[in-house]
């Protein structure tokens, strides 16, 4: 099962040697964080070749705010360094699953294009 929980000290690292990430955002009094929490291992499970990390908000505040984390649960996808879908909330397990199989489907060419032209007009 590829879960991680994940540190601000390891995120350059661990987002530079892995090209798919799906990230948990959570906090241990969360209720909807723990009601999700099988949701999450279970599709870390069904997908070895996407990383999914838990990052617990209150001991790892940095990367909370990097990802503009304003409620918990909040989801964010990641693929080839690219925030590519961010959810606050806990998904259903299908909702959940049909948003790992877009991140999967994406054109990555594109997106990189999309993000290019967005940079160069700022």
């Amino acid at each position: 099962m590829a879960l991680v929980n994940l540190t601000a000290e390891a995120f350059d690292t661990f987002i530079a040697e892995h090209e798919m990430i799906i990230f948990d955002f959570w906090a241990e009094w969360c209720g909807p964080c723990k009601q999700f929490a099988p949701v999450f291992e279970a599709a870390a499970e069904q997908h070895p070749n996407i990383m999914f990390a838990k990052v617990n908000v209150e001991e790892q505040p940095d990367l909370a705010n990097m990802f503009q984390v304003r409620s918990i649960p909040t989801l964010a996808f990641m693929r080839e360094k690219v925030v590519v879908y961010a959810n606050p909330g806990a998904l259903p397990a299908s909702n959940f699953e049909q948003g790992i199989q877009e991140m999967l489907n994406l054109d990555m060419a594109k997106v990189h294009a999309d993000v290019a032209e967005m940079q160069q007009q700022q």
